[in-house]
């Protein structure tokens, strides 16, 4: 846990585990913890902050969710469930919790499709409950092979240890995904990635970087600060809206994964995917 932030701590009751989903490759989420003390400087998630009302700074505070009523797993039959949309289901705090690792319990009964996402090797605690879990996906957030640029952005596992999670994953039969996402244009190479990993990744999932709200302006003054020779290019992006950047490089990925054989969705057109669903 990162020591310099204190994040404030409590439980809260709910009514259900399981939500609808608006996402384009679900039907259904499980967000076991309302914030993420991951506190991502690009998350679009500190959006749930409208709907929750803290006053907090996101990811300085976490909500655990306790639940009496029990999942109705006939109700996932042959659904997507997706663990988790605005959280990290494997943040700091289910060390103490277990919150992920009793849903989980259940989920493996059920016969759904199930996909977690996180950036925590904490994963690795459950392996044996997800070898059981038989249509399981578990993808790792990475966009960077720097960690210097990683702990600029988030207090979540190093990424050699998410590298290490995804292939002792692999190793144990579960299909594994690398999330590249979000891409930083001009910062993130796409395909060192790729080529360090491909040995132990069933899939890549490509999203890019979209800056809104309150972090918009949070971002743009650490390209400034950081890598002030793509200032003008972050500009021409997020200011002046010119999406041709990532038309080229969807087009680059695209060439590059066909070529080399590589399993891929592409997430930049993640609205257009929304409102298609």
């Amino acid at each position: 846990m990162n020591s310099k932030i204190n994040i404030i701590e409590k439980e809260i009751q709910v009514k259900n585990y399981v939500t609808k989903s608006n996402l384009p490759a679900s039907d259904y989420v499980i967000n076991p913890y309302v914030g993420c003390p991951h506190s991502c400087k690009y998350c679009y998630a500190s959006f749930m902050k409208r709907f929750t009302g803290h006053l907090e700074e996101w990811g300085t505070f976490i909500d655990i969710k306790q639940c009496d009523k029990e999942i109705d797993i006939k109700k996932l039959e042959n659904k997507k469930v997706f663990l988790s949309s605005v959280t990290d289901c494997y943040n700091q705090f289910e060390e103490k919790y277990k919150i992920t690792k009793k849903i989980l319990e259940k989920l493996k009964d059920a016969n759904c499709y199930v996909e977690i996402s996180t950036k925590s090797k904490l994963i690795l605690r459950d392996l044996e409950i997800l070898k059981q879990i038989k249509k399981l996906k578990v993808a790792m957030s990475i966009n960077t092979l720097d960690e210097n640029f990683k702990n600029d952005m988030d207090n979540a596992s190093t990424i050699k240890e998410r590298l290490g999670t995804l292939k002792i994953l692999h190793e144990n039969g579960i299909y594994t995904i690398l999330f590249m996402s979000p891409i930083f244009p001009y910062i993130t190479n796409f395909k060192d990635i790729v080529e360090i990993s491909k040995n132990y990744i069933d899939e890549y999932w490509f999203e890019n970087l979209n800056l809104r709200g309150d972090y918009k302006n949070k971002i743009l003054f650490y390209i400034q600060q950081k890598y002030p020779q793509f200032l003008s290019k972050y500009n021409d992006i997020y200011i002046k809206g010119n999406k041709q950047y990532w038309h080229d490089l969807a087009k680059e990925i695209k060439k590059y994964c066909e070529n080399n054989n590589i399993n891929y969705k592409n997430y930049f057109y993640h609205e257009e995917l929304v409102k298609n669903k």
